[in-house]
């Protein structure tokens, strides 16, 4: 099921697509999304092949996706999606007993969260955030979930080393993993706002990240950042 679209005006609303398999969740959704006048619902899906067929036809800006849905879950929607395009953003619905799934929906290329009990500004908010380009990585979620997978050894992919940046990028890359933002990266190594922003581009660029969240997971991953405890 679509939704008009709504005729441009002086400012671009920000499209979105909602995956969910429970109807109720879609028009609450929905509803809470439409209330706000930069951003528009576009399209509902109802699993992720419907999910990925939409954002094939409406090219939305961001993607909420449910993760646990018959048939293509959003993991493989999400992975698909990406792989499709850069211009569509995902961001993954769960629970935080979903802790297993959300890692997978991060390695696939999601960039953010959304939590379906938090407050209706925080999921305004996250959508804003991953359609301008950036990704959530609040410690309280990221952090979490990234600790969550370390703890699972077996699952655990092997370290893997980063090459191909400065140790100012370096540097960089371990406060990135920490969950600053450009700002507290600036106030860190006394460095400007507009310097910080662009060490994060250059990261973004060297090591192929979609987005911040992704330049986490390389940060955990080769051992730049530890897991909390």
């Amino acid at each position: 099921m679509t939704a008009p679209v709504a005729p441009a005006g002086d400012r671009r609303l920000v499209r979105v697509v909602l995956a969910d398999d429970q109807p109720l969740v879609r028009a609450a959704l929905q509803m809470v999304i439409s209330e706000a006048d930069d951003l528009e619902v576009v399209g509902e899906a109802g699993n992720g092949a419907e999910a990925v067929r939409l954002t094939a036809d409406l090219r939305p800006d961001v993607v909420v996706m449910d993760i646990r849905m018959p048939g293509t879950d959003g993991i493989e929607a999400t992975r698909q999606i990406t792989r499709a395009t850069d211009a569509t953003r995902i961001v993954v619905l769960t629970t935080f007993d979903d802790d297993d799934y959300v890692y997978g929906a991060l390695r696939a290329g999601a960039s953010g969260f959304l939590v379906k009990d938090m407050a209706l500004e925080e999921i305004l908010a996250a959508v804003r955030v991953v359609a301008a380009g950036d990704g959530l990585i609040a410690p309280s979620v990221t952090g979490r979930l990234i600790k969550e997978f370390a703890d699972r050894p077996a699952a655990a992919p092997p370290p893997r080393e980063v090459t191909g940046i400065t140790e100012r990028e370096r540097e960089v890359l371990t406060l990135v993993g920490g969950g600053l933002s450009n700002s507290e990266i600036a106030d860190r190594l006394f460095i400007s706002v507009a310097t910080a922003k662009t060490y994060v581009t250059r990261l973004l660029s060297k090591l192929g990240a979609r987005d911040r969240v992704q330049l986490v997971i390389i940060a955990y991953e080769t051992g730049l950042v530890s897991p909390p405890r």
